[in-house]
């Protein structure tokens, strides 16, 4: 999971290597048949040396060539090509298809597709393309949005060692031959023509006693609610992060809050008029959670100020917004249209306020889980003020962003991406060494590196007491304010790798093998000369038979294409497990549950937020999985899971287990269910939420509760040090006990 994010990053921060035609409709050369000196005319690339790129003329899928990446020397990492199509085109889905050739790749291959500004991306990293494959056709598909989307990249990539080739590449829309569509001409609106503060934003905060840490939570709230609910703002008329700045100075000038009230009011009344709205609407659906907008009334306001929110609250609003949307289909909250501003120096008092204001008042408008964040969200506002403010150089303004977005608990938020800040403070060398938790000890599992891993004397099943003379108690706590995620379980998770990184040529450890406490100096090394284990990654078979009764899917791999040629070895079967300890490369749910079902049967619903009332979060229909089946499956069904066990892998798991004869077995999972929505704050930094609720057809959660087992089942670290999967034979133990 972790490399998917890096190279969406990566790929994101590529730009086009040469100039591409003015007329986009002649400049399409998906089939590489125009050259120019040896290289396809249009294409540029990039990416880490040690590739080849050429154009190969005698393994072709079709005409006289196609493009190759070809790993020519000893530290693998990754090289793509890549194709610029500038500006917008009308649709509702663009798809990519082409040929790919593999020859011994050891990583993966694919198509990959980015839709800027970072508004889709996909790389085929989950369909797992390696080894040698002969010339197979790949497609997939990506929604758009048109109105906020100024150009399209692709191409073919590479990662790791190998060889692959590209051909006859093709993009449409809708089922259209790009080629053959005229590209949008998009106007710019006023929140688009306001360059003053591009260059910095000129604020110089003061020390902060009570009363201007008080002013600066006060604006940051009526900042945020402004910006959601006020009509004019969502028409683009102004540039929302542009008007803090230029309101900053005056609010940090006042001398009480009657004069920080009469200064806002102002500054709201300069917006413009709008319309009322309806202020007795009510959501035609069952509404899971209310706006929270006690505070208006609650935070001891002028009458001006107050009256003038509850205007604003009850203004007349569409379901358009230039600064937040949903995304089609699914409904989570698209903040594309949000600056990420790169260059930001981390010494800015006013965009890390803007930081600050902006990931808060996401949360409280659109985060479908505020209600579970376990504190009161306004009072966090409160206690960052100050902290965002004192974070004034660029490691101090990475973690402060780093322990607010932890506080939300949710594992699908974290500071992702290619960091060069965040690498340096996790330390950017590795031990040869795999680590994971059992029985809350960090315990060797395998190691990155055959050799340098063997070379340490570590052997698995060993228990790394202390690094560098710090006890790895004190060292987890210390790492957990900087660990998003949605339980415990899962923050040991993301903390176990992270335990042998550091700057330095060694690392000093003791362990304890066998009874016996030891210590060690261990060497480390560059990540790209070392294979990073990615649990969420399985390369286990899809299908196999444990016992002559007992049938095996691997939910992590599993194509649900190949069910019905294996099927009928499954249907007389007495067991079946679905390994869901992994992340699903493909999708599949619902076709599983075609042939385990009778029937249609619900399994989850969802809640989805609103832009015409921010914060509100209503509940949708049931969603099924299954058909009518007249042959469904009558044996036990055993599903496995763990703190690996996220995201779309939780929702499969939701869908098996409505099965009659179902049991979950295994360990809490990470309890973060829901379509992602990324977000970016000041400083190019990347994050996101889980951007819809996902809940139990009967409303329970899913968020920080996870897919409890009915029957616990945990790794040991003695069946670690034998290679036993306990958790597996659980389950068969399990089946065979009925």
């Amino acid at each position: 999971m972790r490399r998917i994010v890096f190279l969406a990053v990566s790929l994101v921060m590529s730009t086009s290597a040469i100039c591409q035609p003015k007329n986009a409709k002649q400049s399409f050369n998906f089939d590489f048949e125009q050259t120019l000196n040896g290289m396809p005319v249009g294409w540029g690339n990039f990416g880490e040396t040690g590739y080849k790129l050429s154009l190969d003329s005698a393994v072709v899928k079709s005409g006289k060539y196609a493009a190759a990446i070809a790993f020519e020397a000893e530290n693998p990492g990754y090289r793509a090509w890549m194709f610029t199509i500038p500006g917008s085109y009308p649709g509702r889905e663009i798809t990519l298809s082409g040929y790919i050739k593999t020859e011994d790749v050891e990583g993966f291959a694919g198509l990959w597709l980015r839709i800027d500004p970072q508004l889709a991306f996909n790389n085929m990293q989950q369909q797992g393309l390696a080894g040698t494959t002969d010339w197979t056709r790949y497609e997939f598909a990506l929604p758009m949005n048109p109105e906020k989307t100024d150009q399209t990249v692709l191409g073919g990539l590479l990662v790791g060692k190998g060889k692959v080739w590209f051909d006859s590449l093709a993009v449409t829309i809708d089922g259209k031959d790009i080629a053959t569509l005229e590209p949008l001409e998009k106007k710019k609106v006023p929140a688009q023509l306001d360059t003053t503060f591009d260059n910095g934003s000129t604020i110089s905060l003061p020390v902060l006693d009570g009363a201007r840490s008080e002013n600066l939570k006060v604006l940051g709230l009526v900042w945020g609610f402004v910006k959601y609910y006020h009509p004019n703002i969502a028409k683009g008329d102004f540039n929302w992060d542009y008007e803090l700045f230029r309101i900053l100075p005056s609010v940090l000038a006042v001398g009480g809050k009657d004069e920080r009230d009469e200064v806002l009011v102002k500054w709201i009344g300069k917006l413009r008029p709008f319309e009322k709205g309806d202020a007795t609407r009510r959501a035609s659906a069952e509404v899971k959670l209310e706006p929270d907008l006690e505070w208006i009334l609650a935070s001891g306001f002028s009458d001006a100020l107050t009256a003038l929110l509850l205007d604003v609250k009850d203004a007349k609003r569409t379901g358009e917004h230039f600064y937040i949307g949903m995304h089609r289909g699914v409904g989570n909250p698209d903040f594309s249209n949000e600056s990420a501003y790169p260059r930001m120096q981390a010494d800015d008092d006013g965009f890390r306020l803007l930081a600050l204001y902006r990931y808060w008042n996401m949360i409280q408008y659109f985060f479908p889980y505020r209600h579970l964040i376990g504190e009161d969200w306004k009072d966090v506002l409160g206690e960052f003020v100050p902290k965002f403010a004192e974070a004034d150089e660029k490691r101090a303004y990475m973690l402060t962003v780093l322990e607010l977005v932890g506080r939300i608990h949710d594992t699908h938020a974290n500071v992702w991406g290619n960091n060069t800040v965040m690498d340096n403070f996790l330390g950017e060398r590795f031990a040869p060494v795999e680590v994971e938790f059992a029985e809350e000890q960090a315990v060797v599992t395998g190691y990155r590196h055959a050799e340098w891993g063997k070379a340490t004397g570590l052997e698995v099943g060993d228990v790394i007491t202390s690094i560098n003379g710090r006890a790895i108690e004190g060292i987890v706590k210390d790492w957990l304010e900087y660990t998003p995620a949605s339980n415990y379980p899962t923050q040991l998770r993301d903390i176990a790798p992270k335990l042998l990184r550091t700057n330095d040529s060694l690392i000093r450890i003791e362990f304890k093998r066998d009874g016996t406490m030891r210590t060690t100096a261990l060497e480390t090394f560059e990540p790209k000369l070392l294979t990073m284990h990615n649990r969420f990654v399985s390369k286990d078979t899809s299908f196999r038979m444990l016992t002559d009764e007992i049938a095996y899917l691997n939910n992590g791999t599993l194509n649900a294409d190949d069910l019905a040629t294996f099927w009928e070895t499954i249907q007389n079967a007495k067991g079946l497990i679905i390994d869901n300890r992994n992340y699903p490369q493909r999708p599949g749910a619902n076709r599983v549950g075609e042939f385990l079902m009778a029937d249609n049967t619900p399994f989850a619903k969802f809640t989805m937020g609103s832009v015409q009332q921010p914060g509100l979060f209503t509940m949708t229909p049931t969603m099924d999985t299954g058909k009518k089946n007249a042959s469904p499956y009558k044996g036990k069904v055993v599903i496995l899971v763990n703190e690996v066990t996220q995201s779309a892998a939780e929702f499969q798991a939701m869908s098996y287990r409505v099965h009659p004869n179902a049991t979950v077995i295994g360990s809490t999972t990470a309890a973060a269910d829901g379509n992602v929505s990324p977000i970016v704050l000041p400083g190019g930094i990347q994050t996101a939420i889980s951007g819809i609720g996902v809940y139990y057809p009967d409303g329970r959660e899913t968020q920080r509760v996870g897919i409890v087992p009915d029957i616990e089942a945990k790794p040991t670290i003695k069946g670690i040090k034998a290679g036993r999967d306990e958790v597996l034979e659980k389950a068969i133990q399990y089946i065979n006990s009925r």
